[in-house]
């Protein structure tokens, strides 16, 4: 199974990170879910060679309308709140898309909103540690494409065969 590649550690004697989204989190701890088995594995793979996983408290957040919080593998997790440094990225990150979109001959509002996906994938590249999302989220990876050179890679569990 393809785990993506671990090359933080190598380079600043940092542990290397995953930052976790709330489709994985769905998918690790529902077992009747078609794509349970890749998460769990991969959740292994990361514990075992040392990868810190890290969630999101926006993820947990979306995980927490429908999964019950009390039940994740909190000894596993590391959170990461959404701090200053993550909403700079995020806008960074939002003109880039927009940008995008209105070449693309999109209308954008005034008022911009900010989708979760983008403020994690902010969080992903502010931590130094981080060198993947893991995701089971295909439209996530759309705007993923969309960025300009992020520093770390999208994962979709969905892929992983």
């Amino acid at each position: 199974m393809q785990t993506s590649g671990f090359m933080n550690s190598e380079v600043n004697n940092m542990p290397e990170a995953v930052l976790l989204d709330s489709g994985f989190l769905i998918r690790l701890m529902n077992p009747d879910d078609s794509s349970h088995q890749v998460a769990l594995e991969l959740f292994k793979a990361y514990i075992t060679n040392g990868v810190v996983c890290k969630v999101s408290t926006i993820a947990l957040a979306e995980y927490g309308v429908k999964g019950d919080l009390r039940y994740l593998p909190t000894k596993y997790l590391q959170y990461v709140p959404f701090v200053y440094r993550h909403a700079e990225v995020a806008s960074v990150f939002m003109r880039t898309i927009i940008k995008v979109k209105e070449e693309r001959g999109a209308v954008i509002s005034p008022i911009v909103i900010i989708p979760n996906d983008t403020k994690m994938f902010a969080q992903a590249s502010a931590e130094p540690d981080v060198f993947a999302f893991v995701s089971a989220d295909a439209e996530a990876k759309k705007v993923f494409g969309l960025l300009d050179n992020p520093n770390f890679d999208f994962v979709n569990i969905r892929d992983i065969k």
